[in-house]
């Protein structure tokens, strides 16, 4: 039951100060679109890059001629990105006040090591946005499909090799996620990788994970494993071989196999598929396999949950793929117990996902 109250009904087991906060919490889930929206248009400004290059606290209207835009809409943006955390007023000289870079907006910046630009302009390109409106029929649908075939008559994989645009975007986005979590994985690492000579990192992309690996641990010969239509089209690195194929059918031979982003995509059938193939092309008394995945319930970093993380991107999972999804601890547990490995230990790092490693 409701109550009318100055002609607004309320619900009768909420006061006035707690009813203000549950309706701010719908509207702020009403209008969760408009936080990557925003970011994505500041991307495209090029608000970060700017800023990089300037040390002082940059006004307003330099900031707006700088980027060629309208000063009342920019400083709407940024006031928005502001109260987001993601940029930062500072008072500056005659009472003015100037713009500057914070942790958060330095991931913005087109280009750079840490940037996670490619990763917002691929979530919120229109192909990857399409499928969420298709979300309740997945749910609802008894049919082994995915929102985003509903949405593009073809899954993401096969969408991707008919276009090299999305292809790209696709590649681009992973390798800024590799550049962010590879750092966490080499400085907190070393040990996994100690006596590997050779490593396949299958579904590695462009290249750029193992390309960091071979980088930090100079003794390792890598193998980047891809489709066709990914591996082709990978540049040269040093110490890396460019490998087609698909891990489905067989994976190439190397003393340990790198798994980092690739079996969220896929169900329970399919990942132990694809880790059979693993256990296959690695030596059973030595070999390992290692996997960068979330586990939804591990925390980091003295307790600190992750798990809303792992949440959200377990609805990505749900959106852009057919089966895939982020495990539990406990999921893992069984699909790697039912592909054959006989053990396998959770590493923790300062990292969204930690590092499992898996032994035949």
């Amino acid at each position: 039951m409701a109550k009318e109250t100055n002609g607004f009904a309320r619900l009768n087991d909420v006061g006035e100060e707690e009813e203000s906060q549950v309706q701010a919490d719908i509207w702020r889930c009403i209008s969760g679109f408009s936080e990557m929206a925003v970011a994505k248009c500041a991307i495209e400004l090029g608000i970060s890059d700017f800023l990089e290059t300037h040390q002082e606290p940059v006004p307003l209207n330099q900031l707006s001629s700088a980027l060629g835009c309208s000063a009342s809409s920019l400083h709407r943006i940024l006031r928005f990105l502001i109260n987001r955390g993601i940029f930062k007023l500072v008072p500056i000289e005659n009472g003015e006040m100037g713009y500057v870079q914070t942790p958060v907006s330095r991931l913005l910046k087109r280009d750079g090591e840490n940037s996670m630009a490619a990763l917002v302009l691929l979530e919120s390109s229109p192909v990857m946005l399409a499928p969420w409106h298709y979300l309740s029929a997945r749910v609802l649908s008894n049919e082994n499909s995915g929102a985003f075939s509903a949405a593009h008559g073809k899954d993401l994989w096969e969408y991707a090799k008919t276009n090299p645009e999305h292809s790209k975007l696709i590649n681009d986005a992973l390798a800024c996620h590799a550049r962010v979590t590879m750092h966490a994985i080499i400085d907190n690492c070393v040990e996994i990788f100690k006596g590997i000579d050779s490593l396949v990192d299958v579904g590695g992309g462009n290249g750029t994970t193992l390309g960091m690996l071979v980088k930090a641990f100079p003794w390792i010969n890598g193998i980047n494993f891809d489709l066709p239509h990914v591996a082709s089209v990978a540049p040269p690195c040093h110490g890396v071989v460019h490998v087609e194929g698909d891990m489905f059918h067989s994976v190439p031979k190397a003393q340990a196999v790198f798994l980092m982003s690739v079996l969220h995509d896929w169900g329970d059938e399919e990942c132990i598929q694809i880790l059979k193939k693993c256990i296959e092309a690695i030596p059973k008394d030595t070999g390992k396999v290692i996997i960068v995945e979330a586990v939804l319930d591990e925390k980091i970093d003295k307790g600190k949950s992750l798990k809303d993380v792992g949440i959200m991107l377990d609805m990505i999972m749900m959106a852009h793929t057919t089966n895939g999804k982020e495990r539990t601890a406990k999921e893992w547990d069984h699909i790697l117990s039912a592909a054959g490995f006989s053990r396998h230990t959770i590493v923790q790092i300062p990292a969204i996902e930690p590092v499992i490693v898996a032994y035949p």
